[in-house]
């Protein structure tokens, strides 16, 4: 994979101590010794990868990566040249920070920490699956910040099962308080990927899936959070993503803007510009060395459906004007996208009804 020096690495690390009922991922508990196979397999992956170019971002996601051991965590960050990196983000789940391994984690080259909070009401985080509270997340915050990890984001999900209005107000207090400088707000996503989602669709209870808020207050609170985030001076920069300037994240923009990024390990995806790679899905796919899947990437149909989740948008060549003309039109009027001076963006009600924007521009 040739990509150029401005790309971003992606690492994968699967394993969790119990898997979230909300999470779609393809990660989950799995026994220690496959948990070694898998970082040899992946420290192979490392050390067989053509560095002809020097990686600007690296990021650890899972799973929940706080829980490598910190010999591992070196080990394989050693095989990724271009420390220091500008940013290096590991994604953790709280209960997991101690002041050792935030120490450790700075002395590793990592720069940022994503912390899965979801939610500071502890009925609400019970539910998940999780096992803190909010006063855990301020120690821990604390703890990373003395460590000298300033740029941290927390994640918060709207739509868990039993939150309301009141609920959802005290977890964005907490942020009020705790004023990271990064927040990401996710609507939840119900599909058969997830234990709570499934439950969902078969109408059932477990989980808590019947106390689930309607579609209609999901959309309430998410643009409660965009009014009280923007108030506090972390604006909204992606759909789901919100920050302090000079805190958006430089390696989940690459996403966004279709720059190059290199993944290993299991359901890893990777992109040089021309094509699109994705590693092996399951754990043990990806250990009995089942090859990873290509495809041609589509540069212009993913500079819409991508781009466009920027709230800064996306300037459209003349040829993409034309091609996109029809459903372009028919947004604006419906007041979906906005158009001028060569800038084509979501409009606020966009931004809730994205999904049936971006499916416009992709083709059949």
């Amino acid at each position: 994979m040739m990509v150029d020096s401005v790309a971003g690495v992606y690492i994968s690390y699967p394993f969790c101590a119990q898997k979230c009922t909300y999470c779609n991922f393809a990660s989950g508990v799995f026994p220690r010794e496959e948990e070694r196979r898998y970082l040899s397999a992946l420290a192979a992956e490392l050390r067989a990868h053509n560095w002809e170019w020097r990686p600007e971002t690296v990021y650890l996601g899972g799973g929940t990566p706080s829980l490598l051991a910190i010999g591992d965590l070196q080990s394989l960050l050693a095989l990724v040249p271009g420390r220091p990196w500008r940013e290096a983000t590991l994604e953790a789940a709280p209960g997991t920070v101690t002041p050792e391994r935030a120490g450790a984690w700075a002395a590793c080259g990592i720069t940022r920490v994503s912390l899965g909070v979801q939610s500071f009401v502890d009925t609400e985080i019970r539910r998940t699956g999780r096992k803190h509270s909010a006063q855990t997340v301020a120690e821990e915050l604390a703890l990373l910040r003395d460590a000298g990890i300033e740029n941290v984001n927390i994640d918060l999900i709207a739509g868990l099962p039993g939150q309301t209005a009141a609920s959802w107000s005290e977890s964005l207090a907490w942020i009020e308080s705790l004023r990271p400088p990064h927040v990401s707000v996710y609507m939840l996503e119900v599909d058969e990927e997830s234990r709570l989602g499934k439950e969902m669709l078969l109408g059932g209870v477990r989980y808590g899936a019947s106390e689930a808020p309607s579609e209609e207050q999901v959309a309430e609170f998410y643009e409660i959070a965009v009014e009280r985030l923007t108030v506090l001076g972390i604006r909204r920069y992606e759909i789901s993503n919100f920050a302090r300037p000079g805190f958006a994240s430089l390696h989940n923009l690459k996403y966004w803007t279709l720059e190059p990024y290199a993944g290993f390990g299991g359901d890893a995806h990777s992109f040089d510009g021309r094509v699109r790679r994705q590693n092996a899905e399951s754990v043990a796919d990806y250990l009995s060395g089942k090859p990873a899947q290509t495809a041609a990437a589509h540069p212009e149909e993913e500079r819409f459906f991508v781009g466009l989740r920027l709230m800064a948008g996306i300037r459209p060549k003349p040829e993409e004007w034309r091609r996109f003309d029809a459903p372009i039109r028919r947004f604006v009027d419906a007041g979906l996208l906005e158009a001028g001076d060569g800038l084509l963006r979501l409009t606020a009600r966009g931004v809730l009804l994205s999904n049936e924007v971006f499916q416009e521009f992709l083709t059949p």
